[in-house]
């Protein structure tokens, strides 16, 4: 029996008003139908940008290693350079890394249970990464710019070292990354709820975000401050570039233990990551080690102390709120009742310095013996931005000299070309 045979009793034998309803239920039911389907199509959509956003948190952490490598062999290398090692350095060296010490999997996770075969029982307390990035793209960046070599003239031509001359972009840029630090850091605690204690007696880690927010904050701050006063003592001058890495090291070195550390310590991790930076630039112009942005000194220099300095400085209640606690209790830092932590972390130094420089001074000598790594001599004097990608910092009037081009055409400075 039809719809429509059904409903025509009903209807006084209406046959033309039972077809005219049944089609309109027909209609509906395929309304109903096509629009369920369709807003699962789009819920598969929609799902495509939840993957993409899981993938970015670790492509962020990735590109952040790579562009520190970038700084350190500037301004006198080429492009196809920056692709290959780039693509190099975040598709293979650094998720290896990454594996290791935050993969549920990772030999030197200090997540893993007692149970399990853990690195000196304790695993490596690298929370948002002093090592895993910053180490990683320093480590890279340093033997990118020993093996490309200084710039032309830099040393023993009687050259002034070229330091970056806009000091406005320069802060700016500074704060922008402190502003994005509070992401790096605080933003490395996956979950807000949270139970915690050997009971689940306690519940949210607002308290542990809060305070990673302050030790980062401290640790740029001390570490500002410090190359301030250190710079001042040296060069009877207040630099303010130096200030702007010094803030920015006093970061990285935080970064590792930013969470299970007190506020009083995070001033200690930046005064001291400041005197590292500034020993680090000492002994590259003693030893004609050219970086243009002093990134390899600043985060593996600084990326390596911030290991050494979680090491003897974490709580072991902080501990236990960030990463759980476990029968037998956690390590935790030197000076702070413990020991194991101390040792596991200098292994995780070596083992970064190790990886990394197996990995990419193969690929920079590669790249400099097929004459693909570094500019010739005539673009480079010429200028990158003119020679490789068709623009100018500056623009000439001329007649041989350069307009240093400031806030507006009005008050640009005429300097003698060279």
């Amino acid at each position: 029996m039809s719809c429509s045979s059904d409903l025509a009793p009903l209807l006084g034998n209406a046959t033309s008003a039972a077809d005219y309803i049944c089609n309109k239920f027909t209609d509906s039911n395929s309304a109903i139908n096509n629009t369920y389907l369709l807003f699962s199509a789009y819920l598969v959509f929609i799902m495509q940008c939840g993957f993409a956003m899981l993938c970015a948190g670790a492509w962020a952490f990735a590109i952040a290693a790579a562009g520190i490598t970038s700084g350190s062999i500037a301004e006198r290398t080429r492009f196809s350079a920056y692709l290959i090692y780039s693509s190099f350095l975040t598709g293979f060296v650094y998720p290896v890394i990454s594996h290791w010490y935050w993969s549920p999997d990772g030999w030197a996770n200090p997540s893993r249970g007692l149970n399990e075969s853990l690195l000196f029982r304790s695993g490596v307390i690298d929370f948002a990464g002093s090592g895993v990035v910053h180490m990683v793209g320093g480590i890279a960046g340093f033997w990118g710019a020993l093996i490309e070599g200084p710039r032309i003239g830099l040393f023993g031509g009687g050259r002034d070292k070229p330091r970056g001359h806009n000091m406005a972009l320069l802060v700016l840029g500074t704060f922008v990354l402190w502003f994005g630090w509070y992401g790096f850091n605080p933003g490395s605690f996956l979950i807000i709820n949270k139970t915690y204690g050997a009971s689940g007696s306690f519940y949210g880690q607002w308290s542990a975000i809060g305070r990673t927010a302050i030790t980062t904050t401290l640790a740029g701050s001390a570490a500002g401050l410090t190359t301030l006063l250190a710079k001042k003592l040296l060069t009877r001058a207040w630099g303010l570039a130096d200030v702007c890495n010094g803030v920015l090291g006093g970061f990285a070195a935080i970064t590792s233990g930013c969470s299970v550390v007190e506020p009083w310590a995070a001033i200690i991790c930046g005064v001291v990551s400041a005197l590292v930076l500034i020993g680090l630039n000492m002994l590259s112009e003693i030893f004609e080690f050219d970086d243009p942005l002093e990134a390899s000194q600043l985060h593996e220099g600084c990326g390596a102390w911030g290991i050494i300095f979680t090491s003897l400085f974490t709580k072991k209640e902080f501990v236990n709120e960030v990463y759980g606690e476990r029968p037998g209790g956690r390590p935790h830092g030197l000076f702070m009742g413990g020991g194991r932590l101390f040792a596991a972390h200098i292994v995780a130094i070596l083992v970064n310095i190790s990886w990394v420089s197996a990995t990419m001074i193969p690929l920079f000598l590669l790249l400099k013996r097929l004459n693909l790594l570094s500019v010739s001599r005539e673009d480079e004097l010429q200028g990158m931005d003119e020679t490789h990608h068709e623009g100018k910092a500056y623009e000439s009037d001329g007649e041989g000299t350069l307009l240093e081009l400031g806030v507006s055409n009005r008050t640009a400075a005429i300097v003698p070309k060279p």
